[in-house]
């Protein structure tokens, strides 16, 4: 018993000495994200984000989102874009709609660092709904629905937050299933 509780103490205070940079990122279609590394380093390395960095290429972004920040993206998958309408990233990503890109992309964009814990607790002080002024000048609002995170844009589409916290070097980053859309 006594060995029990000593190395049970012995834990406890390696877990409460231990750096928080200790803790693992969750990996996002199965590649490692790194704390260390930027929004764009670690969205490059992610298998289903490859719409998105495009995107962010297309849109000449990569600088901004490497800069030091701190930003809060909601980055959707590469589904969340094949669900748009047939030809809209085709078009999206042509030289002559950069101005229409770079507004979709900043509206997936908070300043700050904002954990999915801090949203949720927002939600619930603010009675259900929470707000987010987006980098593009758009209005997202953060709501729970059946225990779940959700991001609604100003079209009232809601994306869901299916991985939440990839820590990053500049921000944090929250994985959602569908593209927000400005008004």
């Amino acid at each position: 018993m006594f060995l029990h509780l000593k190395l049970t103490a012995t834990a406890v205070a390696l877990a409460l000495t231990t750096p928080a940079f200790a803790v693992e990122n969750p990996t996002v279609g199965g590649a490692a994200m790194m704390v260390e590394m930027n929004i764009v380093e670690n969205a490059l390395n992610s298998p289903i984000h490859t719409t998105l960095v495009a995107a962010v290429v297309a849109a000449e972004l990569v600088d901004t989102l490497a800069s030091a920040g701190p930003f809060t993206v909601f980055a959707p998958v590469n589904t969340a874009f094949e669900a748009l309408p047939e030809g809209t990233v085709e078009t999206l990503l042509k030289p002559e709609n950069k101005a229409t890109l770079v507004k979709i992309l900043t509206a997936h964009v908070v300043s700050g660092n904002w954990s999915g814990a801090a949203i949720m607790a927002e939600v619930v002080k603010n009675g259900g709904a929470f707000q987010f002024d987006a980098v593009s000048g758009d209005t997202l609002w953060a709501k729970i629905e059946d225990g779940k995170l959700y991001i609604v844009d100003e079209s009232g589409g809601a994306a869901e937050i299916t991985i939440a916290d990839v820590n990053q070097s500049n921000g944090v980053i929250h994985v959602i299933d569908k593209v927000l859309l400005p008004e």
